[in-house]
């Protein structure tokens, strides 16, 4: 067993999300692998229950994701309304986060000056908000606010221009190389914002959020930290800002927890 050096590395249990039928067993595997943080991708469901199983196991939470952005999702094709924001915030201040991370804005909204600067304005009111909680907001990307550019900038960096000082980022680093972005100079750019990176690696290939694609996990091509294609050590030197380094997996073909624990052991080795 090796113990991580700090609770900077995280897991963003949506890695796990075909695990968590049994919440305690898959908690106590990710302990004994040496993991001291997670990321949960939804907090709605009973938090202080789910704060009870976190504590029971010694993970911290130091960052969640929770649509706040959104009034509704769709899901199995049909339209399903949001909770409040508050109440959202409300659960990520029992669960002890200090930052909650949008984790997508429909593919719609990133056409168009208009409906960013829509949904800028609205995350920048989040973040008056979130401090009555005592909390810090930000946003988590995929590869469509990179399809359109708005002037001389990708749809994602205009609205980062947009953004209140408070408003912090989780920049998803394979989803940015599927964009065709140099994420290392991307990171350059963002000004010191990026607080929290979605580490993950692979061959990125069709972006599937083009025009015409659909996405499938299993079609991605990732794999463990420093297995693939993608410049992670690279993109690590380039964010010395970032607090948190939380692994993930949209899909994985080999066992999930052994790649989670290759890519920890990586970043042991990289940070």
């Amino acid at each position: 067993m090796y113990k991580i050096r700090d609770a900077r590395v995280s897991v963003q249990l949506y890695s796990l999300r075909d695990h968590l039928g049994d919440l305690d067993v898959t908690l106590a595997h990710l302990a004994d692998i040496g993991v001291e943080a997670i990321e949960p991708f939804w907090i709605m469901d009973g938090p202080d229950e789910l704060a009870a199983v976190f504590t029971r196991h010694g993970l911290a939470a130091p960052t969640v994701q929770s649509p706040f952005l959104s009034d509704e999702i769709v899901f199995d094709g049909h339209a399903v309304p949001l909770p409040p924001a508050e109440s959202m915030f409300d659960a990520a201040a029992r669960l002890g986060a200090r930052i909650v991370f949008d984790p997508m804005v429909a593919p719609d909204r990133w056409r168009t000056p208009e409906t960013i600067r829509h949904t800028a304005d609205r995350l920048n009111q989040a973040a008056d908000l979130a401090t009555t909680f005592g909390l810090s907001v930000g946003y988590h990307n995929h590869s469509f606010e990179f399809h359109h550019s708005i002037d001389g900038v990708s749809g994602y960096e205009y609205f980062v221009s947009l953004l209140d000082p408070r408003v912090v980022l989780e920049l998803d680093v394979f989803w940015a190389a599927v964009a065709n972005q140099d994420v290392a100079a991307l990171v350059g750019r963002l000004d010191g914002r990026v607080r929290a990176l979605h580490l993950k690696d692979g061959f990125p290939g069709v972006d599937p959020f083009e025009s015409g694609a659909s996405y499938v996990a299993s079609t991605l091509d990732q794999c463990p930290l420093g297995d693939g294609a993608i410049d992670i050590a690279g993109i690590l030197e380039a964010t010395p800002s970032c607090e948190f380094d939380i692994v993930e997996f949209d899909h994985v073909d080999t066992d999930v927890f052994a790649a989670i624990a290759a890519s920890i052991q990586f970043l042991q080795r990289s940070r």
